[in-house]
């Protein structure tokens, strides 16, 4: 659980914006994301690589501009 003390003097704002950046840290959003439907280890892979090489033809598209 993650906790953010207000300091003394401290605007609210700036304690939701701590808050904000622990929670972007942690990875929280992610994980609650992914754990929202069950993805077979083997689909896993697949998107994985299918993203590796998304990224790898766009890499090479923009070295040959």
């Amino acid at each position: 659980m993650l906790i953010v003390k207000l300091k003394k003097g401290e605007n609210i704002n700036r304690a939701l914006k701590r808050f904000k950046t622990k929670v972007k840290r942690t990875g929280l959003i992610k994980q609650i994301r992914d754990n929202q439907h069950f993805e077979k280890p083997s689909m896993k892979k697949r998107n994985q690589l299918k993203k590796a090489i998304r990224t790898r033809e766009y890499r090479e598209m923009l070295e040959n501009m």
